[in-house]
This record gives C-alpha cells, sequence and structure tokens, in this order.
C-alpha cells in the first residue's frame, strides 16, 4: 500500500505553556513496497510521523493518505485501519500478556473476527514466519522465552493480523548484535516475501543503511531530506550538521582516505566495507 502525507503538522499541547510542534508541514509519498528508513536524533519528529500512519495520533493540520485514502476521515474505523497497518513499538515483548504463545499472538486477528482453522493458520503461519517452530513454543509461556524469542513473538503477533504495511519503531532496540541482525534480517525477508511498505525508524545508522531502500531525515520537525541510502550517506559534513553520523563502514573508508589510502568512501554497509578493505590487503596495501 502507498503512503501519502500532505501538510501534515502536528502540535503537542496546544495553547498551552507546553506547546510543542513535532511535526511541520510535511509532504512526502512513499510508494507500495518501500522499505523506508527513518533517521533523526531524538525528539526530530521521526515517531510522531510514524504514528501518524496508522492513527494513533490525528494531526493538527493536514492529512494522511493510505492508498489514496484520507485515514483522518472520521467515517473510517480504527478497525479496519489495523486489518492493514501493523506497528511493531520499542521493547515490544513488554506488550505480551497471555498465558500462551498462541494465545498471545492470535489476541490480533481474533479481535478482527477471525476463528476456528482459518485463525490457527495465520497463527502458524505468523509464528513460522518469524523463524519460530510452531509446533515447539505455541504451548509455551511468552514469559519464559529468551529476549529475542519474546520480540519474535511480539512481531509475529503483529504479522498475524495480515498488514500491508508494517511500522518499526526500534525494533531492534536492547538486543545483542547477533538477535538484532536475525530480528532485522527476517523483517526484510518478510518484506521482499509479501512486498510490505516497511517504515523502519532508527538510531542505528548501519541498520538503515544495511535494510532501507530510501531514507527520510528528519531534523526539529521538518523533513530534512528524502532519498537513497547512497545519496543521503554521501555527505558526511551535512549531517553532522544536524547531530548525525554516516555508518561505521563509511567512516572506516574516510579514515583510511585521510591515512592516504585509495578506497571508495561511498561504502556504507559492512559487506561493501570488507570487500573494499580485502581488496586493499590484496594489492598489497598500496596507498594513493
Amino acid at each position: 500500500m502507498s503512503v501519502k502525507t500532505i501538510h501534515l503538522t502536528h502540535v503537542y499541547s496546544p495553547d498551552s505553556v507546553f506547546e510543542f510542534k513535532a511535526l511541520d508541514d510535511i509532504n512526502v509519498s512513499v510508494n507500495k513496497g518501500e522499505f523506508i528508513g527513518l533517521i533523526g536524533h531524538t525528539g526530530s519528529g521521526k515517531s510522531t510521523f510514524v504514528q501518524h500512519i496508522n492513527r494513533l495520533l490525528w494531526p493538527t493540520e493536514g492529512e494522511v493518505h493510505i492508498d489514496d485514502v484520507n485515514i483522518d476521515d472520521k467515517t473510517i474505523l480504527m478497525k479496519d485501519i489495523c486489518k492493514k497497518i501493523g506497528v511493531v513499538f520499542q521493547y515490544p515483548e513488554q506488550q505480551l500478556f497471555e498465558e500462551t504463545v498462541f494465545l498471545d499472538v492470535a489476541f490480533g486477528p481474533k479481535n478482527l473476527g477471525f476463528s476456528g482453522e482459518e485463525l490457527e493458520s495465520l497463527v502458524k503461519d505468523a509464528i513460522e514466519s518469524v523463524g519460530l517452530n510452531y509446533k515447539q513454543i505455541k504451548d509455551s509461556s511468552p514469559f519464559e522465552l529468551s529476549g529475542g524469542q519474546k520480540r519474535r513473538v511480539a512481531i509475529a503477533g503483529v504479522l498475524a493480523m495480515k498488514p500491508e504495511i508494517l511500522v518499526l519503531d526500534e525494533p531492534a532496540s536492547g538486543l545483542d548484535p547477533k538477535g538484532k541482525k536475525a530480528i532485522l534480517d527476517k523483517i526484510k525477508n518478510l518484506h521482499e516475501k509479501k512486498h510490505l511498505t516497511v517504515f523502519l525508524v532508527s538510531h542505528n545508522m548501519d541498520d538503515v543503511a544495511q535494510y532501507a531502500e530510501r531514507i527520510m531525515i528528519f531534523d526539529k520537525g521538518k523533513l530534512y531530506q528524502i532519498d537513497t541510502k547512497e545519496n543521503v550517506f554521501k555527505n558526511a559534513a551535512a549531517l553532522k550538521e544536524i547531530g548525525l553520523t554516516v555508518p561505521q563502514s563509511k567512516q572506516l573508508m574516510l579514515l583510511l582516505k585521510d591515512a592516504g589510502f585509495n578506497v571508495d568512501t561511498n561504502i556504507y554497509t559492512l559487506d561493501a566495507a570488507e570487500k573494499e578493505i580485502l581488496r586493499i590487503v590484496n594489492e598489497g596495501g598500496r596507498k594513493c
């Protein structure tokens, strides 16, 4: 599904001493099936933006359109929005509450009206799609699982509702590197397999560089830039001006360049950096 915002503005606590404009005239179009990364310093507006995509927040001004339908039309039921848009918040495992994994994952689709064999099929597919064994885990208590397993179960609960848009607000926060990679790899796989439109909010430049196709940069409530990751990470100085950094692989290439090595400084993923370093080694470590 496509997403379009028109003059989207959001003000917290209007007409009070705490008034704060979190979003300021955001105009953006995202095509069906895109994987969008959202970056920006704390308070820049990125989380406020994604909360408008499934109407957790109402715009102060402007509109949000999903497939050309204005979801801020009050005649549209929240239930209908939840069928199409799934949201995974930071530390989603804190939302687990049922006695078994099956019941927890089934909670969303059950409230959408699914039951019987259809409900079981949805739950089974969702659990297996995040890399867990359905038979082994379905009757387990979610509170007895590891941190990474809890995170996967929480994501499965969202996927069980068959969303066409997936909004992820720091979904791998707090996980060790192996667990983070496993979660994000699964999300990327789901994006490609099911053609989901994905919004990934992250403070980690390396994660955004690895998984997103286009990147939205927020700064002080404004959309500073939306472009391909190649173009976004090309200008490290511009990002530094708004308090952001480039991925570690890009930083390494810049350091090697400063040290006199003939390297490609447009590299921004770890895989590409590894290949570039091996190329230098194979060439005998020659400098410029």
